[in-house]
């Protein structure tokens, strides 16, 4: 029986995916980002019609969106979301069903050396966004996503909800922390839920954190720390082997945001809110063991710790409550942190050893994660 309710729930998840996205128009800023370019190809598989809007990535080969974007039938725009009368214009050409803004400095290493850009564009960036709204005339279902790193984090074993404090140590959490207040702000003033009969839109925050899964190849982060070292046959680096994270694999979350963009479809005036999207509680891991995990599925490689006193702060632990999105949306992560690393480690081991395509394993990874 149980066999059978899984099933029955994926084809449910489905069949509602193809209910609210296909042949809709989508709106993706950061699109060429890691998650950008999963979500791209998920809602392209979908049948949705898609425009991403992000920086240019033709210098940068490393980034998934390059080795898949001859299989995307999407249309690109590249260009800065600082730059409001260039993201206004390219909202309003299109008029979007829904819009997901991903588009960030995402890294908190990389905040504390470039603090203005990174304040700027997750701040001021989300603002023109919202910002274009106000000329958008028709309905638009749109999701703001931040970062499990906007609540106020007192390194207390209790998860973090949806009405905790926010706030930021470094740059790019106080960053994120201020678009939610940004989003809030707009949602209030300009698309106030009393008023939604006469402006149409339905606006959400989603806070996720610490994702993995094949094709992360960005600067600082411990899968592609960990890629980078097995493939170089050199020893992995640990910065901070006992912080606790919630890992996940990133299709978790966007089926979280997708669900909730349907969820919004449905009922706007129920689901414009903050939800939390992480792992269950049992999934949390430290960093050393998700090297060692990894490590065992590449099956070889080594490590060692590198303590260094002199690196900029980043939280040593940190958790989320989930119980408003299982409750409300109806969702709850489908691979837990083993699951996930697994098939993380994997992905890459099909694309740099066994040369397959990019593209192929993404579509695998995503009609795996609906069977």
């Amino acid at each position: 029986m149980e066999g059978g309710k899984c099933c029955l729930e994926n084809l449910e998840l489905v069949r509602l995916l193809e209910k609210s996205y296909k042949n809709k128009k989508v709106f993706i800023t950061g699109h060429t980002g890691f998650k950008g370019s999963w979500l791209s190809m998920w809602l392209q598989n979908i049948g949705a019609t898609v425009k991403g809007y992000s920086l240019d990535t033709e210098e940068n080969t490393e980034l998934l969106f390059e080795s898949v974007k001859t299989n995307l039938e999407i249309e690109s725009v590249f260009s800065d979301i600082r730059n409001k009368e260039k993201l206004q214009t390219e909202i309003l050409n299109f008029q979007p069903d829904f819009i997901f803004h991903l588009a960030a400095k995402s890294l908190v290493r990389y905040s504390y050396s470039f603090p203005i850009e990174t304040i700027e564009t997750n701040i001021t960036g989300t603002a023109n966004l919202l910002n274009s709204l106000i000329k958008l005339d028709k309905r638009c279902n749109v999701i703001v996503v931040t970062t499990d790193k906007v609540y106020e984090n007192k390194e207390w074993i209790y998860p973090y909800r949806e009405n905790d404090e926010l706030g930021g140590y470094d740059p790019y959490s106080a960053s994120k922390a201020c678009a939610e207040i940004v989003t809030g702000s707009f949602r209030n003033s300009f698309f106030n839920l009393n008023n939604f009969d006469s402006h149409g839109k339905a606006i959400s925050t989603a806070r996720a954190g610490n994702v993995i899964g094949g094709g992360d190849y960005s600067a600082d982060r411990i899968i592609p720390d960990i890629i980078k070292s097995l493939s170089d046959n050199s020893i992995i680096k640990i910065r901070n082997p006992e912080s606790i994270r919630p890992w996940q694999h990133v299709l978790d979350p966007l089926n979280g945001y997708l669900l909730l963009g349907c969820r919004m479809s449905e009922a706007p005036l129920h689901y414009s809110g903050a939800y939390n999207f992480g792992p269950l509680p049992d999934s949390s891991l430290t960093v050393l063991e998700l090297v060692e995990n990894a490590l065992k599925h590449w099956e070889g490689g080594s490590y060692e710790v590198s303590m260094n006193k002199n690196e900029p702060h980043e939280s040593s632990l940190l958790r989320l409550d989930i119980t408003k999105s299982e409750i409300e949306l109806n969702w709850k992560p489908k691979w837990n942190s083993s699951e996930a690393i697994k098939r993380t480690i994997l992905w890459y081991k099909k694309s740099f050893i066994e040369k397959e395509n990019d593209f192929e394993l993404c579509m695998s990874d995503i009609e795996n994660f609906q069977k």
